[in-house]
């Protein structure tokens, strides 16, 4: 159980707020694998002081994603105030999450991101009058640091605590790593150590041992899984088993992999439309279809489809030719969602 506010959420996996991914298509999915807490990819405060029309769109959730954060991102508190308090009255999410962590230099030109990591005493005056703004839990997914000479990992996340945050969320690179090199989990350790809110640790958990082992040597209330999820929410779903009751389920089968990517792009069908869907569903199957074999040619054809229909074709062909001998021994948890 993870507790953040007056929101629980039933295990301790968290899915990171991806940009361009995590749309309530995927959310769905990941809850229904089980994932404790969902995050929606990040909103410009702007956009949505400006009511643009996309904007809007994505400010949407499904109730049963819920418990569900959504996260904001701008470089001016009064805006932030502004954005916030629209997605406090008028969305039902449960968390507002502000983006402290975002590396691109489109966002940290606006003094956004990971912008906010330079000067502690900036964020506790933001999320001070975030706060009292709203009614909602506001929390923040913020970087250890700028630099390796700006690493300021423990101020910031008391600048949090002392502004009335309510839980902080620390993946383990610099915004100058942005996602190369090693996350350094003894300064999400320090962090935990120095604040009382929950802490949520991100970065370098592709296994669900790697989430045990965080949790394990770090002491976080609850691990962030981003990456390792994408064409694969079996990650969610082994990974909350294994810290739940030490159990390890098997990988799952291509014909499972194949089945959910059919639902996942189906859902974003009924979400986007088709034009929009297939095309974005290209980079998904990149993901699906890693480790399969044959999987590389595949993914080289639908790269080049622009209709649900024949992508779909394409896909269920693929799974026909894969050896089906050990189908039996595949995960069984979506079959009985769809």
């Amino acid at each position: 159980m993870l507790k953040i506010g007056n929101v629980v959420a039933p295990n301790q996996v968290v899915l990171a707020p991806m940009a361009g991914v995590c749309n309530p298509a995927f959310r769905l999915i990941a809850k229904e694998f089980g994932c404790g807490l969902v995050c929606a990819e990040m909103v410009s405060d702007k956009a949505i002081i400006h009511g643009n029309h996309r904007t809007m769109d994505m400010l949407f959730v499904d109730d049963r994603e819920k418990p569900l954060s959504l996260q904001i991102f701008g470089g001016d508190t009064e805006t932030l105030v502004e954005a916030a308090k629209h997605v406090d009255r008028h969305t039902n999410a449960d968390i507002i999450d502000i983006n402290m962590g975002c590396p691109v230099p489109k966002i940290t030109k606006c003094e956004a991101g990971a912008r906010w990591l330079l000067d502690p005493s900036r964020i506790e005056e933001m999320i001070t009058t975030v706060v009292k703004a709203v009614s909602k839990p506001v929390t923040v997914k913020m970087r250890i640091g700028w630099d390796d000479e700006h690493i300021y990992a423990v101020q910031n996340a008391k600048a949090v605590e002392n502004g009335g945050g309510s839980a902080v969320s620390v993946h383990g690179r610099t915004r100058v790593q942005m996602y190369t090199g090693h996350a350094n989990w003894d300064i999400i350790r320090e962090v935990k150590q120095s604040v009382s809110i929950p802490v949520i640790g991100n970065g370098d958990v592709t296994t669900p041992e790697d989430a045990k082992r965080m949790l394990d040597e770090t002491g976080v209330d609850g691990v962030m899984i981003g990456r390792a999820a994408l064409g694969n929410p079996w990650m969610l779903y082994r990974t909350i088993q294994y810290l739940t009751k030490g159990e390890l389920p098997p990988e799952p089968t291509g014909q499972e992999k194949i089945r959910i990517a059919i639902l996942h792009m189906d859902r974003l069908v009924a979400l986007k439309g088709e034009h929009v869907a297939v095309k974005e569903m290209r980079k998904h199957l990149a993901w699906y279809l890693k480790g399969l074999p044959g999987g590389a040619r595949v993914k080289d054809i639908v790269m080049e489809t622009t209709k649900r229909d024949i992508m779909a074709g394409v896909l269920e062909e693929f799974v026909a030719s894969l050896d089906n001998t050990d189908s039996q021994d595949g995960m069984p948890i979506m079959r009985q969602l769809v």
